[in-house]
């Protein structure tokens, strides 16, 4: 029998959904495909080359025929940390112009929904690499995501002290400002009728080996053991509760008013 295989992106945000895979109950039952850009995982999906892949929710309308896992997902509920918008000192309403990091099209979708829906304007959009000194030289305004956002202080109140100091927006928290609702990221999402694999029981196993998991990124993350704990614990929600489900269908439903997707899909389920 032929060995099924998934792929994911190796975000720490993504870790406890796939430690299994490597140290786990699963390790060895699976080929696991690893990526840091979460848009070579959809790529892998599109393409029929993984049986499964931990893929951003927008790929969900940009590839045909996709059944989405239930009850797995990367997510928040009220707040983040590692998808944000990033200033010198400005206020959002005063921004002319955004650096995108284009590694994600679920936030950069998320972010022109905020700026058009719920701040009322539309800046000047720059595709960028993520590298923040950069974005802030040629834009007022920079979308970061993943690892590096993460490591940003949290400042979205207070004006910069100095010139070198950054205040930092969290997309999640202005989202459930706007809709009072959380926020789906990323999904396990399939081709297949049917998938064998316990992508729950999964999960439940890497959240039950946080410790394990915040030691091996460390040397890369520079947060405190308990910091990086609560982050994954406490900001990130693996379970999509009725909130984040409403707040997905949101999204969809604004990026297609929007013209960010070609069509807004029912979610199907896989049974």
């Amino acid at each position: 029998m032929q060995t099924l295989r998934i792929s994911a992106s190796s975000y720490s945000n993504t870790a406890p959904l796939i430690w299994s895979f490597l140290y786990g109950q699963n390790r060895g039952k699976y080929e696991l495909i690893l990526d840091n850009a979460p848009a070579r995982s959809a790529e892998l999906l599109m393409q029929k080359r993984v049986d499964a892949a931990l893929v951003p929710v927008i790929a969900y309308q940009l590839i045909e025929d996709l059944r989405l896992i239930p009850n797995v997902c990367v997510g928040a509920k009220e707040k983040v940390r590692s998808v944000c918008l990033v200033t010198r000192g400005e206020d959002l309403i005063q921004v002319k112009s955004v650096a995108l990091d284009v590694s994600s099209k679920t936030s950069v979708a998320l972010t022109k929904i905020i700026f058009r829906e719920f701040l009322g304007f539309e800046p000047i959009w720059k595709d960028s690499k993520p590298d923040l000194n950069s974005m802030l030289e040629k834009s007022d305004c920079a979308l970061l995501i993943g690892d590096p956002a993460l490591v940003i202080s949290d400042s979205k109140d207070q004006k910069p002290k100095t010139e070198n100091q950054v205040r930092k927006f969290d997309l999640v928290e202005i989202w459930r400002e706007f809709t009072n609702f959380g926020f789906v990221f990323a999904m396990w999402m399939t081709r297949n009728e049917s998938c064998e694999i316990d992508f729950a029981s999964a999960r439940d196993q890497g959240l039950a080996h946080l410790d394990e998991i915040i030691s091996n990124y460390e040397s890369e993350i520079s947060l405190t053991h308990e910091d990086f704990k609560k982050y994954l614990s406490e900001n990130i929600s693996y379970l999509i509760d009725e909130k984040m489900q409403k707040g997905l269908e949101l999204y969809f439903k604004l990026a297609h008013k929007n013209n960010l997707i070609r069509q807004n899909s029912k979610l199907r389920l896989l049974q």
